[in-house]
């Protein structure tokens, strides 16, 4: 037997006083973590093979089974640590890249937590949200620098027609999930969530599926460098187009869907063979300037009659406020930003953890950059990469977002437990996979109101924050930094956020 230097990440531990022998853990687990014993009568636990999905244990009827981290005492190192141990052993053994799922989740400094939030008091006083009209509509689209109105009877009419609008109920949307990356059933789900919050959901890169569009009028399509599922069809079902060049988990990489998840279903929306990889290529090979970019903006601008809004998602990079003055020079109506805690189905994991920057510093220095060149107007900012909270939402939009996109914070509100295994296919819950045994765990109804229930929760909560902060409008609430204070930041941080200090007066 060779000796195998990779430990399990993850101790099953059975109480066998509880343990009914039901066998609820053998046919629940995808991983093969659990196996009956005919001549024993019982079942045992293999560690190795656990992700520490938490299925089994959600799921066991008398509470027997706990799964803890294990963590194998190395000898002490601040240079050399146990992460670092161990994927040299992963590598040395398999001699390939480790792959990783979800977001970063290394201890890098989360500005969301040191933040603060303004309160009205004496002279500003708070508005009643329950009692009183509370706004929290917006629009992604450009706007004009001016508008001109006549007065027509009793009504106020725009005497210019304005570009096309995106109107959502909430300033939250649901981030780009491809078709192929998670099951039907979970796009399903975020597709009529969406619909009947009066919302938007992203496809992705991996087409839209024919059954989806009854959901149209609240999605945005994506353009990505592979063209899958591209054609006028798919970009005149869309209510916005977005152009992808970057995403934030994998800055400057393309993508891959293994050959395994691409089932006949999956190759017909993505037209592509059935089995075989969906290779993304890092760059488009139509886009090499910032003319290039202004090239395909219009062209899609063309196929839709100009009646559709048109975006750019890049990656949240070290330059990326010149980048986005570029973006919206070349013409598009909205740009999303993506920071380097965004979660994905599938990356490197040196990538994934080392490259980009938070998506706070990202979205304070663009909106700062776009309102010094006065073009700020022209487009809308969408940002996403680890919206985990409602106070998060709050924050960014206090730094100039006009909406964000979660996606991570929607899988966990549909069970996804965050093993960061979703690359193999093998999601117990129904959700990362393309297997018709496993995809049936997620019901749709239920994944639906389940996301409902999360966009109502977190916009009563947004209601909330705005009426304590005095402020009755959304609109009124976006770039404005003086809402915001920091604490145990650097001046330097601060200053790249354009907020004070907390205790400095306004």
């Amino acid at each position: 037997m060779a000796l195998k230097l990779n430990q399990s990440e993850f101790e099953i531990q059975r109480d066998l006083q509880k343990c009914i022998v039901c066998e609820v853990c053998v046919g629940q687990c995808s991983n093969d973590v659990h196996e009956y014993d005919k001549d024993d009568a019982a079942v045992y636990s293999e560690s190795m093979n656990c992700v520490g999905c938490h299925r089994c244990e959600t799921l066991c009827p008398t509470g027997a089974i706990k799964i803890k981290k294990r963590d194998a005492e190395f000898r002490e190192n601040f240079n050399w640590s146990a992460n670092h141990l161990k994927n040299i052993y992963k590598q040395a053994e398999a001699g390939g890249v480790i792959l990783t799922a979800m977001g970063s989740d290394k201890p890098h400094t989360v500005y969301w937590d040191h933040i603060l939030l303004n309160a009205a008091q004496v002279t500003n006083p708070s508005i009643d949200p329950l009692r009183e009209p509370m706004e929290i509509k917006t629009f992604i689209g450009t706007k004009p620098s001016r508008i001109e109105i006549k007065k027509s009877g009793p009504r106020f009419k725009l005497m210019k027609k304005l570009p096309p609008q995106l109107e959502l109920s909430t300033p939250i949307m649901f981030s780009a999930m491809s078709y192929g990356s998670i099951s039907f059933n979970a796009c399903n789900s975020l597709a009529a969530a969406a619909s009947s919050f009066g919302t938007y959901y992203n496809t992705g890169e991996g087409g839209l599926h024919r059954d989806l569009y009854k959901y149209a009028s609240n999605t945005i399509v994506q353009v990505a460098s592979g063209r899958f599922g591209v054609d006028k069809d798919y970009l005149n079902k869309a209510a916005a187009i977005e152009i992808k060049i970057g995403q934030g988990a994998k800055p400057g990489i393309g993508g891959h869907l293994p050959g395994e998840k691409v089932t006949d279903d999956v190759s017909r929306t993505r037209m592509i063979p059935e089995g075989t990889d969906a290779i993304s290529p890092a760059p488009h090979h139509d886009i090499y300037s910032i003319e290039d970019l202004s090239q395909l903006i219009y062209a899609l601008k063309e196929a839709t009659d100009y009646c559709k809004p048109v975006g750019v998602k890049v990656s949240a990079v070290h330059n990326i406020a010149p980048i986005a003055s570029g973006i919206v020079r070349a013409g598009a109506d909205f740009i999303s930003i993506d920071g380097f805690r965004g979660g994905t189905g599938a990356a490197p994991q040196v990538i994934r953890d080392n490259v980009g920057i938070p998506i706070e510093l990202a979205l304070a220095a663009v909106d700062s950059r776009l309102r010094e060149e006065g073009i700020r107007h022209k487009a809308s900012i969408i940002v996403g990469g680890s919206i985990r909270s409602s106070s998060d939402v709050i924050k960014a939009i206090a730094l100039g977002a006009d909406a964000v996109y979660i996606a991570t914070a929607a899988l966990v509100a549909m069970g996804c437990h965050l093993c960061q295994k979703c690359y193999t296919g093998k999601c117990n819950w129904g959700i990362a996979t393309q297997d018709p045994y496993l995809t049936k765990r997620l019901n749709p109804e239920i994944g639906t109101r389940r996301l409902i229930g999360l966009l109502r929760a977190w916009s009563l909560e947004v209601k909330e924050m705005l009426g304590g902060a005095g402020i009755n409008a959304v609109e009124s609430l976006r770039g404005n930094r003086e809402h915001l204070r920091g604490v145990s930041l650097t001046n330097r941080e601060l200053d790249v956020l354009g907020i004070k200090h907390a205790g400095e007066a306004w």
